[in-house]
């Protein structure tokens, strides 16, 4: 069109800034509106073109495409357009393929984008599957409707229809004022002092806002997609009575309660207190413009403190408060918000909030025509601007005609949660929904429960946790010690190789053999049941070496890291009342202070070397003490943990969370005073697999741990 052809108008806000996003994004359909109604029935096609054309010609909006001025948008209004009404016959296909095919288009068209220059900004196609069965598919770019357009255009489509179809003019007055009036007033009034009082609310409640980090299954990517989907959802009006009944006795309207519910839900989800929504709402507060098709809707920022844990009666009164304030306050378009505040850009989500909340009431009658029975069909959309959306609608009588009136619930609310598919998996959101609707009903029963306490589980996530995660019973020696469990296996593998330290090795048989002359060597000088030999070994095989012999001593050890310092060691030492220390000579220097009995591992070597090496005889069980290990002390002083031999069963033997075989290898690469190492050698050594030695110089590297664990396999 030239722009002789074309009256020119301001774009109001919200038309500018979808444009702006339009040049952003070229190309999307993100702000795709489709509906779609399935016609039963025998339809007038002549009187169905004539209707959409005079809703064309009654609402600007339906001619409108927008130019470029001075790098802004303007709304370029056609003083007449006739709407093509694209026929696609489908009846020669059988009757499966008809309904795939026609899915298959629905699709299509709705991911079509609309070109906001050339236009026109409405499509209208019918799919024909029989002489008494068709779909109609209505596409809209939001930059020209909003939900209660939708409403609108049902509402003169039926009236329309009705009278074209017997031949008789239309019978709704002409309307009294335009989107373009609305636009220019929008601009004209929203200066000044009226601008700065708005601003100045939204400034100081929206100040210091954070973005809410919902438990994703996926990473958050850098670029947002807008992939998304849907999950519908009823709720049963039992559910709804008593939520109305709680909302009235409260002073808040039924919102007020879904949302204070809704924002409860997100505060269980991210532990985060300060919980922000946006929520669309009418905008259509002037009787003058609810009869006209335009993006008029607006979106409010909820914000709602749930700090200190409030009773969900608590959180209504504040939620009413916010809510209240900001409807006072919903003339600020809230481009014109973001404009002022300037809030950090990120392509990755949405400025000032991440999640959407609507409760739709915009007015829907049923859709009567004559001679078809009209019903609504469920779209799933593959769009979200958005990480989250829940929106949901009450079923009037009228309402649920209109949508065929075949749900569980049609007395309730229905809804649909859409979701960014970038972030979350499907089951993910099922979870969502069913956790929603139990803390519905938890409120309802006590909302004087405090909101962190309100149960979210379903009964059968409730038996999960309580019963199924629980069920940890798995079969283990209880009757045995530690080495007796490793002497089993140097039975069964005694020529598997045990240990390899620095590239030194041993077998499981010479690994039994030298522990074994160390406990006879420790039984000759006293080492019995259930006494605490220190250990201070560097990494190497004596250190395993030295843990078995004192076991099979009937000793239990206490690892000592000669790392810590003379005085933490001391201390230990002490405490424990160690009355054995078995160490290596290069470290007695840490222990000049001890005055009870130390044992070389190297020097007195071939001392030990001269014991027997059949396997020592001791009357322990498994209830006696393995070893005490030492909490680091961050909490004050250093308390020393004893652990019995059949709780190291239990951790490494038949486990239900790992397998581990004697083909494995398993890195020995904690600190043996780190309670890590205990399954690490035991885990290896009591299970017939290979313990490998990984120094700490390696292990601190990342890098060259990540060679040795590749060249040990």
């Amino acid at each position: 069109m030239s722009s002789e052809e074309v009256f020119v108008f301001p774009a109001s806000f919200a038309q500018q800034r979808l444009w702006f996003l339009d040049q952003l994004i070229p190309g999307n359909a993100i702000y795709n509106v489709p509906t779609v109604i399935r016609f039963t029935g025998s339809l007038k096609l002549t009187a169905l073109e004539q209707t959409f054309n005079e809703i064309v010609r009654r609402h600007e909006t339906l001619r409108t495409t927008f130019i470029v001025s001075d790098g802004q948008p303007l709304q370029a209004i056609a003083p007449s357009l006739t709407i093509p009404l694209s026929v696609l016959d489908l009846q020669q296909l059988p009757n499966d393929e008809q309904e795939v095919k026609a899915k298959s288009i629905i699709t299509a068209e709705i991911e079509r984008h609309f070109d906001l220059s050339s236009g026109p900004l409405l499509r209208v196609i019918l799919l024909v599957l029989s002489e008494t069965e068709h779909i109609l598919l209505l596409n809209m770019h939001h930059i020209i409707c909003d939900d209660w357009s939708m409403g609108v255009l049902i509402r003169e489509l039926g009236t329309l229809y009705a009278a074209f179809a017997q031949n008789q003019p239309s019978p709704l007055l002409e309307l009294p004022l335009q989107y373009a009036d609305f636009a220019h007033w929008q601009r004209e009034w929203l200066q000044g002092e009226v601008l700065q009082t708005q601003l100045a609310y939204w400034r100081e409640q929206l100040n210091g806002i954070s973005i809410l980090h919902l438990p994703t299954d996926k990473p958050r990517p850098a670029i947002q997609s807008y992939k998304g989907a849907t999950q519908f959802l009823e709720l049963p009006l039992k559910l709804i009575d008593a939520l109305e009944k709680l909302s009235q006795q409260e002073g808040v309207t039924l919102f007020m309660t879904l949302l204070a519910a809704f924002q409860t839900l997100l505060y269980r989800y991210t532990q985060q207190e300060d919980i922000a929504v946006g929520s669309p709402i009418a905008n259509r507060n002037r009787s003058e413009i609810e009869g006209i098709i335009g993006f008029f809707v607006n979106s409010l920022v909820l914000r709602s403190n749930l700090s200190a844990n409030p009773t969900f009666r608590e959180l209504l009164g504040r939620v009413r408060e916010v809510t209240l304030g900001a409807y006072s306050r919903q003339d600020l378009p809230f481009e014109k918000l973001v404009e002022e505040l300037h809030p950090e850009r990120n392509l990755s989500h949405h400025p000032l909030f991440q999640v959407v909340f609507g409760f739709q009431n915009a007015p829907m009658s049923a859709l009567e025509l004559p001679g078809l029975v009209p019903s609504f069909m469920n779209i799933d959309l593959k769009k979200t601007r958005f990480d989250l959306e829940l929106h949901l609608w009450k079923c009037s009588e009228d309402f649920r005609s209109l949508w065929g009136g075949n749900w569980e619930y049609s007395e309730g609310l229905r809804g649909v949660m859409v979701y960014n598919t970038d972030l979350f998996d499907k089951a993910t959101i099922s979870r969502m929904v069913e956790h929603f609707k139990t803390l519905l009903s938890a409120i309802v029963a006590n909302p004087e429960e405090r909101i962190a306490n309100l149960s979210l589980l379903s009964e059968a996530e409730l038996h999960q946790v309580l019963v199924e995660w629980n069920n940890t019973q798995a079969d283990y020696p209880q009757d045995k010690c530690i080495y007796q469990l490793f002497e089993e296996k140097v039975q069964q593998c005694p020529d598997s190789i045990a240990v390899n330290f620095a590239n030194e090795q041993l077998t499981y048989q010479d690994l039994n053999t030298r522990s074994n002359k160390l406990a006879h060597h420790l039984q000759k000088i006293g080492v019995g049941r259930e006494v605490l030999v220190g250990i201070c070994i560097s990494q190497s095989i004596e250190m395993i070496i030295g843990l078995l012999g004192i076991l099979k001593a009937g000793g239990a050890y206490v690892p000592l890291d000669p790392s810590y310092p003379e005085e933490r060691l001391n201390f230990m030492l002490e405490d424990a009342q160690v009355s054995v220390l078995l160490t290596q000579e290069n470290l007695l220097k840490h222990f000049e202070g001890f005055s009870k009995l130390i044992i070389s591992i190297d020097k007195d070597w071939e001392i030990i070397t001269q014991e027997k090496q059949d396997n020592p005889e001791s009357n322990l069980n498994s209830d006696n003490l393995a070893y005490v290990i030492y909490t680091s002390g961050s909490t004050g002083k250093p308390k020393g943990v004893a652990v019995p031999h059949k709780a190291v069963n239990r951790l490494v033997y038949n486990t239900n969370y790992i397998k581990l075989l004697p083909s494995d290898k398993v890195a020995q690469a904690s600190n043996v005073s780190f309670d890590a190492a205990t399954f690490e050698i035991w885990g290896a050594l009591l299970n017939g697999a290979q313990l490998v030695g990984i120094s700490k110089d390696v292990t601190i590297s990342p890098h060259e741990l990540a060679l040795q664990l590749r060249e040990k396999g």
